[in-house]
């Protein structure tokens, strides 16, 4: 807008500087803190009420010039008259800006993943934490690793510094290689898929292990092996049949709501084993408990989650006590 002349320095910004924080489909989000503080120099005396409420006033400010710039475009651009059939007669376009909320805090991962705290909402104050599309919500998270890195998230926007977060991370992997937090809160949740396309021939007399098929992909001709999941259900197969369990216990088969886990090694060199919560034998529960690699599904599930996170924030994730104490100094 700056080939406008005569537009308030709070419209058209002489630096050209880029105060949109995030936009998606008929939605812009604008990072308003250099402006308030502008307008009010007090701004680091207010409570957080009183910043909501004075943003939401310069928002209705930008809404009521944007829209006056639109009947402008609307009329000398298109060419726009007055059509009999609106419903306001002294509109001629649908062309309209409109103050939707105020965002206390917000963190934009990509495109449609994002988390921010609403405080009011069309002009009634709320309390409200809008997620979208982050990963520890996906069904494939195991719930309480989802839990802790969804509390991590709403106290980074309520204002938690790293140090707070680190200590808290710190806390939880403890828990998790000492063995406080159970086999079954570590799992990935997961719907086994493509089971049968991925089982070949049976284990022979003797044999432990059924053999595994690679799918071809019919359009691009890609060999597809069978995916962590599919060959740990596989696998807990052929240690129920091995083990005589088969008979009292029920195999996993396609479409399952199974949980799975990677394992240290062990005397059948299984990277990992998939198993149903509802059935599972003692002596397959107590092979998991004593191979479960905690470390690994740790790093891999959660803290690889995290490290985005930490690098987005500008911070550096770092749980050897020593260094941490280190970069401090």
């Amino acid at each position: 807008m700056k080939h406008l002349e005569n537009t308030p320095w709070w419209i058209c910004d002489p630096e050209d500087t880029n105060y949109c924080a995030y936009s998606d489909t008929d939605s812009v989000y604008i990072h308003a803190e250099p402006l308030l503080r502008h307008l009010h120099p007090n701004f680091d005396e207010m409570s957080d009420k009183e910043r909501d409420d004075i943003l939401e006033s310069v928002a209705l400010k930008y809404q009521d010039i944007i829209n006056g710039y639109y009947d402008v475009l609307a009329k000398e651009t298109f060419n726009t008259y007055k059509f009999p059939w609106f419903k306001d007669k002294k509109k001629d376009h649908w062309l309209e800006m409109k103050t939707e909320c105020v965002i206390r805090s917000a963190y934009f991962r990509a495109t449609r993943r994002y988390a921010q705290w609403i405080t009011k909402q069309e002009g009634i104050e709320k309390e409200i934490l809008d997620i979208k599309g982050l990963e520890y919500k996906k069904a494939n998270f195991p719930p309480l690793l989802g839990a802790f890195f969804q509390k991590v998230l709403i106290d980074v926007l309520k204002g938690a510094t790293q140090n707070e977060i680190d200590i808290r991370l710190q806390q939880l992997k403890n828990e998790i290689y000492d063995g406080t937090i159970s086999l079954f809160d570590i799992s990935v949740p997961t719907a086994v898929k493509q089971l049968n396309k991925h089982i070949g021939s049976p284990a022979r007399a003797g044999e432990m292990f059924s053999t595994l098929n690679i799918v071809i992909n019919k359009e691009t001709g890609k060999k597809i092996g069978a995916s962590a999941s599919v060959k740990a259900a596989i696998r807990y197969n052929d240690l129920l049949r091995f083990w005589k369990l088969n008979t009292k216990h029920s195999y996993i088969a396609q479409g399952d709501k199974v949980k799975w886990v990677w394992l240290k090694p062990n005397p059948y060199q299984l990277d990992a084993l998939a198993y149903l919560e509802f059935d599972l034998p003692e002596k397959v529960r107590t092979f998991i408990e004593k191979y479960v690699d905690r470390k690994k599904i740790f790093d891999s599930i959660l803290l690889n989650k995290l490290e985005g996170f930490y690098t987005d924030l500008g911070w550096i994730l770092n749980l050897n006590p020593y260094k941490r104490q280190l970069f401090n100094l």
